[in-house]
């Protein structure tokens, strides 16, 4: 009885540890979805805010809005291109470990470019402009090279597999068509095959001749008729005159009167 108890004991401790660590997974995937929805809405946000300001503002305003706006959309092209390959092609593993790198690079660029934005000292800011330009530049190229470098070898594979496929279908569509250069032989060889069988034999119908009669003067049998091929016609007899001397003479019938000569 103890022992029962305790068996039940451990069970329903088992079941409540489970129950806890479930709940907990189920917490954290919900929270982590929460925070990732918040993050790609202020993102979104950002980014609308980053556009108005580079088509609505002039002057250095209207211009970090744009090295921002066009930092984070080449950041954000490549990380879903490398992400999205890394996927299929391990190899790409040292491609995403250098973005990594320049990640680090593109946000604190970004974060300084977002720190002078709030800046009241135009002049100074303007004077940072062109070295600004440049780091975004450098950083954007080098993101680009990884994310065509990506695609590229994504294309190759595709290309290579496509090649493949299409010459292991022109091999089957060959062999498909094979059967053509032996039609014209098949054919004869049919054709003369059935000429020389009886009709109705084939496979499945290989069944046994039936015996000939014993009287050659008898008429084929009905099972004759059905397995053989068309009665031959007999051939055409001799024409002669029959021998007058041979003729049955009936009595009513006329003698026949001489001929004379004159």
């Amino acid at each position: 009885m103890e022992a029962a108890l305790t068996i039940l004991a451990l069970l329903l401790v088992a079941f409540v540890a489970l129950g806890v660590y479930a709940t907990v997974k189920a917490v954290g995937a919900a929270k982590r979805g929460v925070d990732r929805t918040i993050t790609q809405a202020r993102r979104t946000v950002e980014d609308t805010t980053l556009r108005a300001k580079s088509f609505g503002q002039v002057g250095v305003a209207g211009e970090l809005a744009e090295l921002r706006l066009s930092l984070r959309t080449s950041m954000r092209a490549t990380q879903d291109a490398l992400h999205a390959g890394v996927a299929e092609d391990a190899s790409l593993a040292e491609s995403v470990d250098l973005f990594r790198r320049l990640s680090a690079h593109g946000l604190e660029l970004d974060g300084e470019l977002k720190r002078l934005e709030r800046e009241p000292d135009r002049a100074t800011v303007a004077g940072l402009l062109p070295k600004l330009r440049e780091r975004t530049q450098r950083i954007t190229h080098s993101a680009e090279s990884l994310r065509w470098a990506a695609r590229d070898r994504a294309r190759q594979f595709a290309d290579d597999d496509l090649d493949a496929l299409n010459a292991q279908i022109d091999i089957e569509a060959g062999a498909l068509r094979h059967w053509s250069g032996d039609e014209p032989s098949s054919a004869q060889t049919s054709g003369a095959g059935a000429s020389t069988a009886a009709p109705g034999r084939g496979p499945g119908t290989d069944w046994p001749e039936p015996e000939a009669p014993a009287d050659p003067s008898a008429g084929s049998s009905t099972a004759d008729d059905a397995w053989s091929g068309p009665a031959r016609e007999e051939s055409p007899q001799a024409i002669t005159a029959p021998d007058p001397r041979l003729r049955t003479t009936y009595p009513w019938q006329k003698s026949t009167r001489p001929e004379t000569t004159n």
